[in-house]
């Protein structure tokens, strides 16, 4: 099933797709990344298409695809790797380095929230062990929202209404 918020793409798609745009970035690369993570997806690869979707991220003059990370997360297969988003992406926000490394922690923050509204916590949980060794602050949603770009209010405010509406109920 195709992700209705991810261009379509041909289902056999490797790395070498989005390696030939990577060192102008820009709309080529984020849209090849956007296009390998549909094909991962078809590929039932979904913890490598959601990675894609963080590269997809890097660039900050376009909108993240939130609302494709937590399509991703509502349709997952239980048989399917798909990893931990929620203390995956708590890693990425806090451990962020390079280029535009702010601006991706605020959007891995993002995701954060996102994937703790759609996921169940007794299957997706923080990383306790890291909030309370590194004295970890987890921002709130408002604040996280407040440092986005503009070009990501219309995608993050798409993902929270589908999150939301797809959220599992956490014990």
């Amino acid at each position: 099933m195709l992700n209705p918020h991810l261009p379509e793409a041909s289902p056999d798609l490797g790395p070498y797709h989005t390696r030939q745009h990577r060192a102008n970035g820009g709309c080529n690369f984020h849209r090849a990344c956007l296009e390998l993570s549909q094909s991962l997806w078809l590929q039932e690869k979904p913890a490598q298409a959601i990675l894609q979707l963080n590269k997809a991220s890097m660039i900050p003059e376009q909108a993240a695809p939130y609302p494709a990370l937590v399509w991703f997360l509502a349709h997952r297969k239980n048989h399917l790797f798909i990893g931990n988003p929620v203390r995956h992406f708590q890693h990425l926000a806090s451990r962020m380095s390079g280029d535009h490394s702010k601006l991706r922690s605020w959007r891995a923050w993002a995701c954060f929230h996102l994937a703790e509204i759609s996921l169940p916590r007794s299957d997706f949980p923080r990383d306790q062990q890291q909030i309370d060794q590194e004295q970890l602050q987890i921002p709130v949603f408002r604040d996280i929202e407040k440092k986005l770009p503009s070009c990501d209010s219309s995608t993050l405010s798409v993902a929270k209404a589908l999150a939301k509406n797809s959220a599992v109920t956490r014990p």
